[in-house]
């Protein structure tokens, strides 16, 4: 996140990223009856709050300020690969575990706000994202709870994106995304799998194992939300995955290929350390994507042929954009 504050990147993020979720929530409910988060060395600055293992970030509550001034998006990832907590051990669980998490990074609770702890403060996060990969259980009531607490507030716009593997369909994240809950992006993962970019084909229309094609069939024919946005997940350097990662040249056609689908939505990069540590890799995807035919065209929050759901707060991301972990 601090990484969009130095001097020497700020002019790019500010131009160029659009969306920076925060990794990772790594437990819901731990010591102290508290969430756990672990950004890595982004939390050095974070103490602890008392008799807990929750974090207490005043200047990451500042630089969530500051990028949102910016226009920048910002949620919270919720998972990883180091996430071992299986999900939720029943639908009641799940959902007071999205009233525990909107009253810690939501909007400031009105009532008993002794009682929160915040570890941004009076920042509020813009959504959450959620990245499962090992398997979970009742996700859809936790995530469709907090679609609920969305609608709630109209003071701002909230989004609840996913990060599925490649794979299809992702073994995670499965029950989510088999049109149990309505998701404004999802950030597909397309490195550390035979699926992967490495696998992408130049120069023909037809894909032997890359499969962007799969995930667009399931935004027009599955996703309960029909103008989700697929968003091509890549590492950010050659470090930041097994495999997967391609120089801006070779990523170029990839990136026209996608963005021939009506679902294309941008570019999403692990992680923005990587990226910052491979100059010309962030400008060099943004003018691919600038490339592209409707590289300014900014969808309507609903469309009028689209009814939206119940829980409301549905919104389409920018197309297209880079969004950065």
């Amino acid at each position: 996140m601090t990484l969009a504050l130095d001097p020497m990147f700020r002019s790019a993020y500010r131009i160029i990223v659009k969306v920076f979720p925060l990794a990772f929530l790594i437990e819901v409910d731990s010591t102290g009856g508290v969430p756990v988060i672990n950004f890595a060395n982004a939390g050095n600055n974070c103490t602890t709050f008392n008799g807990t293992e929750l974090l207490d970030c005043p200047q990451i509550q500042e630089d969530i300020k500051t990028c949102q001034s910016l226009g920048k998006t910002i949620l919270l990832s919720f998972g990883g690969a180091t996430y071992t907590g299986g999900g939720f051990s029943s639908e009641a669980a799940a959902e007071a575990g999205a009233e525990l998490l909107w009253n810690t990074f939501g909007p400031v609770p009105t009532t008993n706000t002794s009682e929160v702890l915040r570890p941004f403060g009076d920042a509020v996060i813009d959504g959450f994202d959620l990245d499962f990969e090992s398997t979970v259980s009742n996700t859809p009531a936790f995530a469709n709870k907090l679609r609920e607490y969305y609608a709630e507030d109209t003071s701002k716009q909230y989004y609840l994106t996913a990060a599925p593997q490649c794979v299809y369909p992702d073994a995670a994240d499965n029950s989510m995304l088999d049109g149990t809950v309505y998701f404004d992006a999802v950030w597909v993962q397309f490195y550390n799998n035979y699926c992967g970019l490495q696998s992408f084909t130049p120069n023909t229309s037809m894909q032997d194992n890359f499969n962007f094609d799969r995930w667009d069939a399931w935004a027009h024919q599955t996703s309960k939300n029909p103008n989700v946005r697929i968003y091509l997940g890549v590492p950010a350097s050659a470090n930041a995955a097994g495999s997967g990662y391609e120089p801006v040249s070779d990523l170029t056609p990839i990136i026209d290929y996608c963005a021939t689908f009506t679902s294309f939505g941008g570019v999403m990069m692990w992680d923005a350390s990587e990226a910052y540590s491979n100059p010309g890799f962030i400008s060099g995807v943004a003018s691919a994507l600038a490339g592209e035919p409707s590289a300014t065209r900014v969808f309507p929050t609903i469309p009028p042929t689209v009814t939206p759901v119940p829980s409301g707060g549905q919104v389409s991301l920018p197309r297209f954009d880079c969004s950065m972990f």
